[in-house]
Parts: C-alpha cells; sequence; structure tokens
C-alpha cells in the first residue's frame, strides 16, 4: 500500500500522535510485506517440522514457535501440511497477544472473541492437551471457521460457544485462570493487510468500538479467578481504543494491577498518549506491539461482583447432556410407540455403539476417562469441570467423535484431526510429494499397494476404517476393501 491511500483524518491524527516518528511510520505502508506462519506443536515439535518443510523459515523473536516465510515459497495455505494441521498461517503480530497470556497445561483459558480460531490454536498448543479452553464468538458466520480451525489444529478439549459475553458470566463467574480479549476495534493496524478497511474508515470509530471495549473488558473480569492473568489486544493504533481503555478500567477494578510484557521487540510503551483529550483516569501505560496492542491485567483479589447462581443440570442416563436449546434443535421427543420400536434394535447407551467402533478400529479409546455428551446421534468428548451451561449456545460441548445412528459408529473428521498415526488400528501414509496425497485431499478413491496398508497387529483385518496421513500426520478416514481406499474425506474440506 502506498502513503496516499491512508484516509486523511488517520494521517493527521497519527501525525499528531507520531510527531518525529511520523515520517517512518508512513514509509513502513512502502516496505516489504512480512508472512508468518506458527507451527502447530500439538502434532509434531519445531525441529520436526523444520526437517520436513522445504520453505525457508526465519524466527519470530517474539513466538517461539511462529516463523516468517518468503513470499516466494509457494502457497502454504495449499500444502498437504497445512491440511494435515501442521500450522496456521498467522500475522507474526497476531502471535504476540497470546503469547503474552502464558498458557500453561491444565489451566482453564477463555478465548472471549475467538474466531476464526488462530489465537484458539495457538493456546490450544500451549495447554498440550491438559485442562481447558473455551472458544467464543458472538457472530454465527465465523463461528464455522473458528469451528474448523479447532478441527484441523487437532485440539481435543476445546468448548465452542455462539453467545453474547454478558451470557456467559453467569456460568463462569471466577472460573478462568487465563482470559484474552482480542477486541473487535477500528482496525487502524490493518490497512496495510486490507486496503478496503482503509477505505471505509470513519474518524468516529474508534469511539463507536470502545463502548464495546469497556463492556468486553468488564464481562471478562468478572469470569477471571483471583490470581488470574487476562490480556487484552487489538490491531488498532488509536489510544481510545487500547491506553485509555486500560485505564479506565484499573479505576473501576481496584482489584487488578497491570504486569509488563516480557516479550523481545515488541515496541515502546506510550504513557504520553493518555494525556491532552485522551485522558481516563490516571496516566498508566498500556503495553504496544507492532499495530497490535496488548495488555495483561492480573487480579490480586477476588474482582467485585455478584456470583449468579447456574440453573441445575440436565441429566440423563449418566451422560452429559445437551443444552434445552440443543435438545430442541434434535428434534421433538419420540412417541411412546416410535421409542418401543426403536428401542428394540437400538443400544440402550451411545457409549456402547461407540466402545465397539473403538475396539475394532482404534489401538486404545483417545477420549479416555472424559465425559461423553450426546446431541441428538452426535457424540462429544467434555472436559472435565465444565460447569452447567444451559441457556448457552454450545456449537461444540467437546472433542467431537461422530454419530451413532441403528447401532452404528461413523467417525467424524474432527475424530482422525485430533489422533495421532499410532491411535488407530489401520493406517495409510502418503508422502507430501505423492500425487496421491492430493488426490486423496479432493475426494478420490483410491487402489492401494500391496503393503502399503499398515495394522497394528497381524491379526488385524484388512477390511475397515483406516486412518489417512501425510508424511504420518492425519488428514482424514477412508474405508479399505479389496484394496481400495474408499475416501471420507469431507465435501466442503476438499482440496479445490
Amino acid at each position: 500500500m502506498t502513503e496516499p491511500m491512508l484516509p486523511e483524518a488517520f494521517k493527521q491524527k497519527m501525525e499528531g500522535l507520531l510527531e518525529a516518528e511520523y515520517s517512518a511510520f508512513l514509509a513502513s505502508y512502502g516496505e516489504e510485506r512480512h508472512y508468518g506462519l506458527r507451527i502447530n506443536t500439538l502434532k509434531l515439535s519445531v525441529e520436526q517440522f523444520r526437517g520436513l518443510t522445504r520453505m525457508e523459515l526465519e524466527p519470530v523473536p517474539w513466538a517461539e514457535t511462529g516463523f516468517y516465510y518468503r513470499e516466494g515459497d509457494g502457497r502454504p495455505g495449499k500444502h498437504p501440511h497445512y491440511h494435515a494441521g501442521l500450522y496456521y498461517i498467522q500475522e507474526p503480530s497476531a502471535m504476540a497477544p497470546a503469547k503474552l497470556l502464558d498458557v500453561r497445561p491444565g489451566e482453564r483459558v477463555l478465548d472471549l472473541c475467538a474466531a476464526p480460531g488462530g489465537k484458539t490454536t495457538q493456546l490450544a498448543a500451549k495447554l498440550q492437551g491438559a485442562g481447558l479452553i473455551v472458544a467464543n464468538d458472538v457472530h454465527p458466520d465465523r463461528v464455522k471457521a473458528l469451528v474448523k480451525n479447532i478441527e484441523l489444529s487437532g485440539i481435543r478439549n476445546a468448548v465452542v460457544l455462539n453467545e453474547d459475553p454478558a451470557k456467559l458470566e453467569g456460568a463462569f463467574t471466577g472460573y478462568f485462570d487465563k482470559i484474552l480479549i482480542d477486541a473487535p476495534c477500528s482496525g487502524e493496524g490493518m490497512f496495510r493487510k486490507e486496503e478496503d478497511m482503509a477505505k471505509v474508515w470513519r474518524p468516529d470509530w474508534p469511539e463507536k468500538y470502545a463502548e464495546m471495549q469497556r463492556t468486553l473488558l468488564r464481562q471478562a473480569g468478572r469470569m477471571l479467578k483471583p490470581g488470574g492473568l487476562m490480556v487484552y489486544s487489538t490491531c488498532t493504533f488509536s489510544p481510545e481504543e487500547n491506553e485509555a481503555m486500560i485505564a479506565a478500567f484499573l479505576d473501576e477494578h481496584p482489584a487488578f494491577a497491570v504486569e509488563p510484557p516480557r516479550l523481545r521487540r515488541l515496541g515502546a510503551r506510550r504513557p504520553d498518549w493518555l494525556g491532552g483529550r485522551y485522558a481516563r483516569g490516571p496516566k498508566r501505560p498500556a503495553p504496544r506491539a507492532c499495530g497490535r496492542t496488548g495488555s495483561r491485567a492480573r487480579a490480586t483479589s477476588r474482582p467485585r461482583c455478584a456470583a449468579v447462581a447456574s440453573p441445575r443440570p440436565w441429566r440423563r442416563r449418566g451422560l452429559r447432556p445437551a443444552t434445552a436449546r440443543a435438545a430442541r434443535e434434535a428434534g421433538p421427543p419420540r412417541s411412546r410407540r416410535r421409542r418401543a420400536r426403536a428401542g428394540a434394535g437400538a443400544a440402550a447407551d451411545p457409549r456402547e455403539a461407540l466402545a465397539r467402533f473403538a475396539a475394532e478400529q482404534l489401538a486404545a479409546a483417545p477420549y479416555g476417562a472424559a465425559e461423553l455428551e450426546c446431541r441428538g446421534e452426535h457424540v462429544y468428548a467434555a472436559p472435565a469441570g465444565l460447569p452447567p451451561l444451559d441457556g448457552i449456545r454450545v456449537i461444540r460441548p467437546g472433542w467431537y467423535l461422530g454419530s451413532v445412528t441403528k447401532q452404528r459408529f461413523t467417525p467424524s473428521h474432527a475424530l482422525a484431526m485430533g489422533l495421532r498415526a499410532e491411535e488407530a488400528l489401520r493406517m495409510v501414509t502418503f508422502t507430501a510429494d505423492d500425487p496421491r496425497a492430493v488426490r486423496y485431499l479432493k475426494g478420490e478413491t483410491l487402489e492401494l499397494a500391496p503393503g502399503e496398508l499398515r495394522t497394528a497387529a497381524d491379526d488385524v483385518p484388512a477390511k475397515g476404517y483406516a486412518l489417512v496421513c501425510i508424511d504420518g500426520y492425519p488428514v482424514g478416514w477412508a474405508k479399505v476393501q479389496d484394496g481400495m481406499l474408499k475416501n471420507e474425506y469431507p465435501p466442503g474440506w476438499r482440496w479445490t
């Protein structure tokens, strides 16, 4: 992008804020853009990926799993390794907020404005399968991308919600160890990446978004447990949405305190931007990072708020149930006659069908002691320790395992992506250079050569579900019969 495409009001504002630095700021729009990806350490280590890929990678200083790649390295989003969930394409500056949150295995983490899921997947990789991540976004269409990225990354311990944060406070009061608020904002830091944003930007946008951001901070503060850590970030330069926002929150919440970031090369703080017309309370600085601002706030004692009692959970047959909304979505109750007719041939418990599938197709049940939850015919492994979520729109109550119809369990694509190759009884792997890898991703049926089907033991029959892998990392299911690999790759995921 060239400098003249920037809105005039925006340029005047930045010149007043940056003063002597303004010319360097304008010059940055003419510099070469940096592209980044983040390695998914739920599936492999950084060293393993670097030994596998041909891309020339340069480390991102503030993210140990983040790397710059060259624009000439092809299209990483079209490489088979991307479809195996080995990495996520992400702006280098966007990797900073999740790094600041300093997530540890076993913690309860909330990504409040999560779609499309880049930071959710980064946080989940930090958990390494232990603990819980709740990913929420208020926009139904954006949640679809969030679910897909969670499944692509092979995350087993995520719950996906599509709800106004105001409805989450009662269920999650004082619940989370860590909370990320990557807030909706005026997007001034995105003008270089998305030129259309510069065209539609208006000078009143910072104040418009500030009201929403204030509400999000208050709501998130009530869900943070004593001693917890909360990171607030935006992709805008506006002091109204950054430094002033944190200063106002601290004035209202004396139980919180700002913690300085411990990341390299993230730019200087601008306490001076809190002065004059941007003042909202005392001059407390908030760190800034490459056009994306992040601030860490820790609750030193229990935030002052009223605890709201949650509704009693609805339980049936020992399974963690769906919400009332999900029950309605599953359809009206069957009549007694239909129940009696179905009961004669149906499994009394969906777990039985799942257990049979696991015995016939998997080396071990990867969901372990997780609580199984059914929504209609769909079965999920719900993370432990969840509060009742009645009245909340739950899109994914846990790891989606598959569906049960007529006593038969059909595995989900999410189950395949969350498995490791050794957890399946049958496995077929192609190299990324093998044309059959792309043919599988396009949904084609493939013929197997003798010995290409690998089984966990000699007595495992050849017929059944096989986990299809690329360079040893799962990309989906196929059914093996008479030397043929019948493709089960989901139509909506296929290579186009």
